[in-house]
């Protein structure tokens, strides 16, 4: 099992329906983390490489309503 961390940017304030979905997603099985910085919006996930690719993630997160803006890149 191969461990990445992605993260992304994204435009508009967590709704509590996309809140609620985004739940859904922890239970995604390969998925181990997510994470929320609010003040600078930014979303952080954890998740099983052998099992999905960075596009499929993105996919899963827009897939909840979540407005994703670009890709940062983590040192």
């Amino acid at each position: 099992m191969t461990q990445l961390e992605v993260a992304y940017r994204y435009h508009t304030p967590l709704s509590e329906a996309t809140m609620r979905a985004l739940d859904n997603v922890r239970d995604v099985y390969g998925v181990r983390r997510i994470a929320f910085n609010e003040a600078e919006r930014i979303v952080r996930i954890e998740f099983d490489a052998s099992r999905f690719k960075e596009p499929v993630i993105a996919g899963l997160l827009r897939h909840t309503g979540l407005d994703l803006g670009e890709q940062l890149v983590l040192a």
